[in-house]
């Protein structure tokens, strides 16, 4: 008997909210969903070894292939690109923000997302 594959989940997390990384990962396996994040494959963006473009067609070829794309926290001008996509992709898209304690992932509605603030 072949067991049924669970969706793919795309994480998307502003640079900002790098250190979160493994808790957000977590947080997918935990609601039974499968997890993908550049992030946690090309680390920060490779230390700069790589060209930026090739690593956002790679980020963009990761979101073509997920199911879903789940957003955690602010959304920065990267993080709009890839729910741009999404959107177009006609994606389903869930966003959540992350507690003051940094412990906990709380469903919102896309009016409650707050853009990140540039400084």
């Amino acid at each position: 008997m072949r067991k049924k594959l669970k969706k793919v989940v795309f994480a998307a997390m502003s640079k900002r909210n790098f250190f979160m990384r493994e808790h957000i990962i977590k947080f997918i396996l935990h609601e039974g969903y499968t997890p993908t994040s550049a992030f946690m494959m090309y680390s920060y963006f490779l230390l700069d070894t790589v060209d930026r473009k090739i690593l956002i067609e790679a980020n963009n070829n990761l979101i073509r292939r997920s199911d879903e794309l789940w957003v955690f926290g602010e959304v920065s001008d990267g993080v709009a690109e890839e729910i741009k996509l999404a959107e177009k992709l006609r994606m389903k898209i869930r966003y959540f923000d992350i507690t003051p304690d940094f412990s906990n992932f709380i469903r919102i509605q896309k009016s409650k997302v707050r853009q990140e603030i540039r400084y």
